[in-house]
Parts: C-alpha cells; sequence; structure tokens
C-alpha cells in the first residue's frame, strides 16, 4: 500500500510538473495541427500592404496558441527617419495596457488579505470620503455645483470603471476643465510629480456620475496604483517588478526604460490635417515622446508602461493560465476568475461587459465579430490592441505606435486572419 501511495504522489507530481510547463509559451516546436499556416502568412500581406501604403510606418503582431508562438513579425520601420527596420522586440508605449497590469497589482495584495475590493478608497486615502457628485457646470468660468454622493468610491468601482472619475485630456469637456484647473495630470510623461499628492487632489473633486451607476474611462487605475503604494509601502515600479515582472520574466516592462533598451523604442506618429503620418511631437496631447527614457518618480497606473509584445502575451498567458506561469504564482485561480467574471449589471458600450481590469466579450458582442465570449481585451492610446481567448487557447497583440490613425481597420483586419486560420 504504502508503494502504490507514492506511485500515485509521484505520478501526480509528474503531472503537475508537465502542466506546469505546459503552461509556458514556447517560441519554437513543430508546427500545430490546429494552425492552418497557409492562411496565417495571409497576416504578412496585410501588414506589408498598411506599410506599402504608408498607412502606418511599423507593427508587430504576435499569436499564441496553446502556449505555443505560432507567429511573431515585426514590419516596416520602427523609426522611419533613420530607416531603421522594426523588429519583433521593439519596446512599444503601452499605455492603458498599463491598466490590466495595475489591476493584477491591487489583487495581488487581495490575494495577501491585505485589503477587499469592497472597501472603500477612503480607508487609504481619506480625501476620497464624503465626495460630491457634479450637477451643474458652467463653462464660462468653470464654476459648477454638486449633489452628495450617495455612497463612497469602492476599490471594485476602480477595477471596473464606475467610479465616477473621468480623464484629463481625453475626457469630457467640464472634467477635463475641473481637472485642469486642479492641476491634475492624465499621467502619460508625468515626471516629478507626488503621486499620492494629486490623488488626494482628485479625491476632494466631484465625481462625473454617482459611484456604480455608468461606466466612464477615466484615473480609475491612476488611483489604483496609488493605493499599492499606501498599503504595500513600495513605489508602483518597485512593486510590480517585484510581483509580476521578475517571476514573469518580463524583462522589457518598464516606466523607465534602460539606456540600453532605448534604442529599440518605437518612433511615435500622428496624422496631419489631410491623413498624412508625421512625426509625434510634444504639441501632440502636450505629451514628449521620449517620455519612457526619463528617471520619473510619478508612476502612472494607468497610462505609463513600456513594453513588447512578447512581454505582454506571456502576462496575458499567465491570467489565461488562471494566475500561474512557469510554476509561479501571481494570483490566485480564484481571484483570476473574479478578474473574468463580468462586473456590471449592464453592457458598457452597448455590446461588451467588464470585469476586474478587462473588457469582457458578451454572448451579445461575439455573434458580431470573431473574438468568443468570454474573451478578455483592451489598448493602448498610441496604437496597441490585446484579446485573450480562452475557448480557443488564443493570446494576439497588435502593436503601433500612431494616434489617431485614419486606418484602423487594421486591428479588426489582422483578428479576422488569427481566426481564418484557427482550425
Amino acid at each position: 500500500m504504502k508503494l502504490l501511495n507514492r506511485i500515485i504522489v509521484t505520478v501526480c507530481l509528474l503531472l503537475i510538473f508537465f502542466i506546469i510547463n505546459a503552461q509556458t509559451i514556447k517560441t519554437s516546436g513543430s508546427q500545430l495541427a490546429s494552425i492552418d499556416y497557409k492562411r496565417l502568412a495571409n497576416i504578412d500581406t496585410l501588414v506589408n500592404g498598411y506599410v506599402t501604403r504608408d498607412w502606418i510606418k511599423g507593427a508587430v503582431t504576435i499569436i499564441v496558441k496553446d502556449g505555443q508562438v505560432v507567429h511573431y513579425k515585426g514590419y516596416g520601420y520602427s523609426n522611419a527617419i533613420t530607416k531603421t527596420s522594426m523588429q519583433s522586440d521593439a519596446i512599444f508605449r503601452i499605455a492603458s495596457q498599463t491598466k490590466a497590469i495595475v489591476s493584477t497589482g491591487i489583487l495581488i495584495l487581495y490575494d495577501e488579505g491585505k485589503l477587499s475590493v469592497n472597501d472603500p478608497v477612503s480607508k487609504y486615502i481619506p480625501e476620497f470620503a464624503h465626495q460630491n457628485v457634479l450637477d451643474s457646470f458652467h463653462a464660462a468660468d468653470t464654476t459648477y455645483t454638486t449633489v452628495p454622493a450617495k455612497r463612497e468610491v469602492t476599490i471594485k468601482d476602480l477595477l471596473t470603471h464606475t467610479s465616477g472619475l473621468d480623464y484629463p485630456g481625453i475626457g469630457s469637456d467640464k472634467m477635463k476643465a475641473i481637472y485642469a484647473k486642479a492641476n491634475i495630470p492624465s499621467g502619460i510623461g508625468i515626471a516629478n510629480q507626488n503621486l499620492l499628492d494629486v490623488m488626494k487632489r482628485l479625491g476632494k473633486l466631484p465625481l462625473v456620475h454617482q459611484p456604480g451607476e455608468k461606466w466612464t474611462y477615466g484615473l480609475s487605475v491612476d488611483v489604483l496604483g496609488c493605493l499599492i503604494e499606501v498599503i504595500s509601502g513600495m513605489n508602483l515600479e518597485d512593486f510590480l517588478r517585484t510581483n509580476i515582472f521578475e517571476p514573469l520574466d518580463m524583462k522589457d516592462t518598464w516606466f523607465n526604460v534602460p539606456k540600453d533598451k532605448f534604442s529599440r523604442l518605437a518612433a511615435v506618429y500622428t496624422e496631419d490635417s489631410t491623413h498624412h503620418i508625421i512625426p509625434w511631437t510634444k504639441k501632440n496631447f502636450g505629451v514628449d515622446p521620449s517620455y519612457p527614457d526619463s528617471t520619473k518618480h510619478y508612476f502612472s497606473g494607468g497610462a505609463g508602461l513600456s513594453s513588447t509584445a512578447f512581454d505582454y502575451a506571456v502576462f496575458l498567458q499567465m491570467i489565461m493560465n488562471g494566475g500561474t506561469y512557469n510554476g509561479k504564482t501571481i494570483l490566485s485561480k480564484r481571484t483570476v476568475e473574479m478578474m473574468l467574471h463580468p462586473q456590471l449589471d449592464f453592457l458598457y458600450n452597448g455590446k461588451n461587459n467588464f470585469g476586474l481590469g478587462f473588457e469582457i466579450v458578451t454572448d451579445k458582442s461575439s455573434a458580431d465579430g470573431s473574438r468568443n465570449a468570454g474573451s478578455f481585451a483592451w489598448g493602448g492610446f498610441f496604437g496597441t490592441t490585446y484579446w485573450a481567448d480562452p475557448k480557443e487557447h488564443l493570446i494576439c497583440l497588435i502593436m503601433t505606435q500612431q494616434n489617431p490613425n485614419s486606418h484602423y481597420q487594421l486591428s479588426a483586419q489582422f483578428e479576422q486572419l488569427v481566426y481564418a486560420a484557427n482550425k
């Protein structure tokens, strides 16, 4: 009986070993029977066509199927002026793709028992207590009236973007004016302000709607980043590096890109009034494109990171695995299930729901597109898009550095070709 028990234990350990190793992204191996590689080659034709027509300067695409990289390529230029070819390991300003990583960070603290997702933000940042909601706004002098909030903003409200916080720069005109008057930054490119001081000022300003009432894209995840700093006692950069980047071997994900990696940073572009692509300058949204090279002390949880397609695919694989990657547990399985569970009582954009950090594809949305219900996704301001489809065991990213892009259909066409090649 003892021998049998030992055999059973040994078999179980071996199974665990193989399961864990199967969760690690493989960069080489035999072709998968579940992929039509001839159809997959259509992606080359698509993206190269955009580059040839000068609709984009360059891009990186990656597809991971069943834990194996089946496609990973750079196209065009990472810098069109210097004619530097786009390499697959180019570093991109991922902007709002930072949000899912920081949402994971706050949930790490949840797994450690240091907070509840239903905690009011005021428990950690008292300035968020007794908040008010905007009632009327007078554009001529930026004065306004308010009504009391019916309840306090919670950590869950921040994770689901239902807090009532708006965005400077890209938010509603009335809140942009209110935030500007209080010197509230959007987060991108800010170097030396004090994050906690800014969040304290934000907490004293009116919300754009009652907490939990609507979905509004805003500074919610910047507040989460501040909460991580307050609760953990570490700055956000150190916390993410210790708890996510180093365990996952994400060597190319940074708030401040190291000097020896900066040559791999793709240049940023925008369009002029005739839709011709031109280099991005500080005039565009007031953001200096060289901000990843600075030594920042202000870490924007909503927009501050730069990364590669592969690093981000590893992060998504960890989520797809239920919180574990290459033998390292980042989140508990149950917490990941919460993260990927639709949290809203309404469809935030008329077709999809939202979890604790990700957009969640619904049945309604899956009937109108390629992604299966339950897929989780988002993107970034400078032209990066990702999604992960648990049903098909697919992870996909397409990375550009251009905003706006009048030829925005590229991402949707890339998605169509991915699923056409998926058997």
